[in-house]
């Protein structure tokens, strides 16, 4: 295991949720940082990992309204096309409840950017977690909103963002208040959704049709402290899960393992002190190698890289 900061210093006082994809030659990893969490200038920050070496952060996305007055970002989500760019998924808004999609392109792995581009009205885009490639050419993106209770639902698109399909809600939100699914594709085909809930556990549904149909949302044994989680299936069919293994505080950190989406069990714990150890994303890159980044403390961002015979 490697693991250390993306940075040791920035112009921003506080840092959160990270995302992370594999481009040509390296890694690149966004999140966003500002004063504090919802602060209008809050923006989109970005670094590269070339070479072993991480960039120094950069701005890539600023928050602005309609009458172009600042707005705090919120919740980047990166994606590498199959054959295209790399797709920047971010919200701009005063809060959860009341943010719209925004979206970016770079087909030079992120050094470069097009023009911000807002989604269309009731599309979000991904609310944290990464979309995962269908085998027609479309993205599936697992999104969520909070302002009609926490309600989990996904939205399709065939064409890198141009157009869109969504589902109606996966959960009835009285009974499990979810947000910010992520997606699971399993060897059999199978997909499986997990979710932060407000009732303080990971909540499940699955689909054996391609994500055109789920079952009922259901509480799982995982215990969750209302945090952010995030998952992939590995290439020798395990799954891997990143989360807080607690009802009450963002400490500690752990990957969990299971072989079937049912049973977990935790495998390897990267943070246990006191603090907040939050928000991570994980992705496996084409040397296997497991690439996992989260929140630490809210300063800054951690980056560790696993192998993943070793879980």
């Amino acid at each position: 295991m490697r693991s250390g900061f993306i940075f040791e210093e920035a112009p921003f006082a506080s840092a959160h949720a990270s995302t992370i994809a594999e481009i040509a030659g390296g890694l690149v990893a966004a999140w966003f940082g500002g004063p504090y969490e919802g602060h209008a200038k809050v923006g989109i920050w970005l670094a590269r990992r070339i070479e072993g070496r991480w960039s120094a952060p950069a701005p890539v996305a600023r928050g602005l309204d309609r009458l172009g007055r600042a707005q705090p970002c919120w919740n980047p989500v990166l994606h590498q096309a199959r054959s295209g760019p790399v797709l920047l998924f971010y919200k701009v808004g005063p809060s959860p409840r009341r943010w719209w999609g925004m979206i970016r392109g770079s087909a030079d792995g992120g050094g470069t950017w097009t023009e911000p581009r807002r989604l269309p009205r009731g599309i979000l885009g991904p609310i944290k977690n990464k979309p995962v490639a269908l085998p027609d050419g479309a993205i599936l993106c697992p999104s969520s909103t909070e302002h009609l209770g926490w309600r989990v639902h996904l939205e399709r698109t065939p064409d890198l963002g141009s157009t869109w399909q969504k589902t109606g809600p996966l959960n009835a939100w009285r009974e499990l208040g979810a947000i910010q699914p992520c997606i699971l594709t399993w060897p059999d085909g199978r997909m499986q959704i997990l979710c932060r809930t407000r009732q303080r556990v990971v909540a499940a549904c699955w689909s054996a049709d391609g994500g055109h149909s789920w079952s009922r949302m259901t509480a799982t044994l995982l215990p969750n402290p209302d945090s952010g989680i995030d998952a992939v299936v590995l290439r020798d069919g395990r799954a891997v899960l990143v989360h807080n293994p607690s009802r009450e505080a963002r400490t500690p950190l752990s990957l969990a393992v299971s072989a079937d989406g049912y049973a977990w069990r935790d495998s390897l714990v990267l943070e246990d002190a006191p603090g907040e150890y939050s928000y991570p994303a994980i992705i496996q890159g084409d040397d296997c190698s497991l690439h996992i980044t989260y929140t630490w403390n809210r300063r800054r961002i951690r980056y560790v890289s696993v192998a993943p015979d070793e879980l």
